[in-house]
């Protein structure tokens, strides 16, 4: 059974992935659920596993209860933290996300992002429409990625997949995870750091840490201003891991510069100075999976399913105690 906003269906399943989930499993198509609660009591008895999405009710206690055959969670999408009750874990049914598949275009995004903002490409369009001249070479001294010190927050899913897409630039890496010691650090391709060490040593700070307790507001006033001025700080994680005031301060003062595809709140008032600075380059929470990246989600669902058919454990299997760290 599909459980998610049925707006969604249609990208994450289009007809070719569609054809090979229903070689896999009987499922309608045609019956997305929004809730629960208003499915016959013996259509959910039947169901051995749900294929949820965004938009799915929240599976607690009384879902699993009308539905004693499930066994499978397949989720296509990132984080399952808000949509799992403590009671699918209690029963021991295999939890599977996409979130892998969701992070290759975020660590795409993050990658342009560092290029281009190494060649300080979005300050100097903003210039170049004004100016309409080149300017004189001199003005390029500090320009350009060789050597560029790139300082990488969270070895998350995203953050190990940046890493692998940096391997063949010329970049000196560094990486603050307080899970990953220094060896696993170095087989990654990064430097271990402190997190206040890496903020001082990096000329562009790369968010991706998961928005849990732990990481809210990481990035406060004092350690912003540990960046170095003229760094860059380019955010594709959550808004909520970084000081909002502190950092409209330092970006309206331009003393650094943002690339901010997350912001808190979401989207930004229409009156925040952030939408009309030059030093500023603004997204709509674009980096994740869109358009035709959607089925890629769904493609990962039904690879789970070839496991299953073959009698094999999810490959991308959630636990429990991977909520405590993980978005």
């Amino acid at each position: 059974m599909f459980a998610m906003d049925p707006a969604h269906l249609p990208a994450l399943f289009p007809p070719p992935v569609l054809a090979r989930l229903r070689e896999l499993v009987r499922i309608d198509p045609g019956l997305v659920v929004r809730d629960f609660a208003d499915q016959p009591a013996a259509s959910l008895a039947e169901v051995e596993i749900l294929i949820t999405g965004w938009g799915c009710p929240h599976i607690g206690a009384d879902v699993l209860a009308a539905m004693p055959r499930l066994r499978r969670v397949l989720h296509a999408a990132g984080s399952v933290r808000s949509l799992l009750g403590p009671a699918v874990w209690e029963r021991d049914i295999a939890v599977s996300s996409a979130v892998y598949a969701n992070a290759l275009p975020v660590a795409e995004y993050a990658l342009a992002a560092i290029l281009l903002a190494g060649k300080d490409a979005f300050v100097r369009r903003e210039r170049f429409r004004v100016e309409t001249v080149y300017p004189p070479p001199a003005d390029y001294a500090d320009v350009g990625n060789l050597g560029r010190r790139l300082g990488i927050i969270g070895a998350s899913r995203v953050g190990r997949r940046l890493l692998e897409l940096l391997r063949p630039f010329d970049f000196d890496v560094s990486l603050y995870d307080p899970y990953v010691d220094e060896a696993e650090a170095l087989a990654l391709g990064a430097v271990s750091l402190p997190l206040d060490e890496l903020l001082r040593g990096s000329d562009i700070v790369s968010l991706h840490a998961p928005d849990i307790p732990e990481t809210y507001r990481m990035l406060d006033r004092r350690r912003l201003a540990l960046i170095r001025d003229g760094g860059v700080l380019v955010n594709t994680s959550r808004g909520a891991l970084i000081d909002p005031d502190a950092l409209t301060d330092e970006l309206v003062s331009r003393r650094l510069s943002a690339v901010l595809d997350v912001t808190e709140p979401e989207p930004l008032p229409a009156d925040s100075p952030l939408y009309g600075l030059p030093n500023v380059f603004l997204t709509p929470h674009i980096a994740g999976s869109l358009g035709n990246e959607l089925s890629r989600l769904g493609s990962t669902v039904v690879e789970e399913l070839e496991r299953d058919r073959a009698g094999l454990p999810p490959q991308h299997a959630v636990r429990s105690a991977d909520l405590t760290r993980a978005a």
